[in-house]
């Protein structure tokens, strides 16, 4: 616990030296810093690393040694690229990209996880040709010794990282992180398979190296699945979506909400839009005036660029709120999930046609979407024989449980 807590100490105290204003992580000058420092400490330590164990894999003839010092050095590029992915990102916006280039920290994210999914997978390879020519594993105190330093090292990198990296919410530090833990994990089975041939001379190297393989590839792999998501958008987080949406309805003459779409152009670069409902005997400028101080206030508050679509709504027309809410109760009886907007009716000599969208979770396969349609038609036909329904099937944006 306390070795824990002096690590972090030290990563606050860098974090305190060399950052100002680091508690403004909203703040792109603050987020390079953060990544700059990343960085900077990344490489000075696996440039060390490589120093030290190249100097000693020299001395005592080592090939094992001089090796895993080159696969510090290539460590360093991951660092590289994390602190050029986040100053490349830290770009103002431009004629060719107006949203700014936040997306390039995604990409270098992206490029971390391949480098993890490549060393996965060359783990993967030579431990399965030391399991079948397995090689006397070299037990010498110097080297456990110099392995133990360098898993030292490498966790404090990965905690340093994750610590910096979950503080900006920043993919590429978090990926930086799990870079550095495969080292540890790779690092550790090489230590026990040492000590264990030391002591019994079995040979389980080859072993210990797949088991960290599959975990190193598996840490690639989601890494790369959690760095796609943003670039190929996501469904609104539901506290996003909640605290976006009471906000809007908590300005007057907004009487509801409905399609949110959050676009994320970087973890701090955020575009969206909503529609709004309005009463349909407001006025205008009125109503106008209060939907430009919605979306200056979300800018403000929450650094989203909001833009509002007006939806006028019917509030006193006694037929329409009886008919909505009829429709209502039938779709949650039916789903609680599920919701409606636009409601609207138009009145002809034969029929009442009631148009409206309806909403249901992604997670519906058509059989489910053709039972509620058909059990709306049903129940709103039970009721008077005159409804006909329009509806316009859409699916959340919401993301599902």
């Amino acid at each position: 616990m306390n070795v824990r807590k002096g690590i972090f100490n030290l990563t606050d105290l860098l974090v305190k030296l060399f950052i100002k204003d680091s508690e403004n992580v909203e703040d792109q000058r603050v987020r390079t810093s953060y990544g700059t420092l990343s960085g900077i400490v990344g490489i000075v330590c696996n440039i060390i690393l490589f120093i030290g164990k190249l100097t000693v894999g020299i001395l005592i003839k080592s090939i094992s040694v001089m090796a895993d010092a080159f696969n510090n050095l290539s460590d360093a590029a991951s660092s590289v690229i994390g602190f050029v992915g986040i100053k490349l990102a830290g770009r103002p916006a431009d004629k060719e990209h107006p949203f700014g280039h936040g997306r390039l920290e995604y990409i270098a994210a992206l490029a971390v996880s391949f480098i993890i999914i490549q060393v996965g997978i060359s783990l993967f390879k030579n431990s399965f040709e030391k399991i079948l020519n397995p090689e006397a594993v070299v037990f010498k105190p110097i080297l456990i010794g110099i392995l133990i330093l360098s898993i030292f090292i490498k966790a404090w990198l990965m905690l340093f990282n994750r610590k910096l990296g979950k503080k900006i919410k920043s993919s590429v530090m978090l990926a930086t992180a799990a870079d550095s833990l495969s080292d540890v994990l790779v690092t550790s089975a090489t230590v026990v398979s040492a000590a264990v041939a030391g002591l019994t001379g079995l040979k389980i190297d080859g072993y210990m190296g797949l088991v960290v393989s599959v975990f190193v590839m598996i840490a690639g792999f989601k890494i790369a699945k959690d760095t796609l998501e943003p670039l190929l958008g996501q469904a609104v987080d539901r506290e996003v979506y909640k605290s976006i949406t009471d906000m809007v309805e908590s300005y007057p003459n907004i009487v509801g909400t409905h399609d949110l779409i959050i676009h994320s152009y970087g973890p701090i670069h955020r575009m969206a839009t909503i529609h709004a409902e309005v009463p349909n005997d407001i006025n205008f400028e009125e109503i106008h005036e209060t939907i430009d101080k919605i979306e200056r206030d979300i800018l403000e508050k929450m650094g989203i660029f909001l833009v509002i679509h007006m939806d006028p709504v019917e509030m006193n027309d006694a037929l329409v709120l009886e008919k909505k809410k009829l429709v209502i109760d039938i779709v949650k009886s039916y789903d609680e999930r599920a919701s409606i907007h636009d409601f609207r009716v138009i009145k002809t000599e034969f029929q009442i046609n009631l148009i409206f969208d309806l909403v249901v979770p992604f997670s519906y396969t058509p059989k489910q979407e053709e039972e509620i349609l058909a059990k709306i038609m049903e129940e709103t036909r039970k009721h008077d024989s005159r409804l006909n329904c329009v509806i316009t099937l859409e699916n959340s944006y919401i993301a599902e449980d």
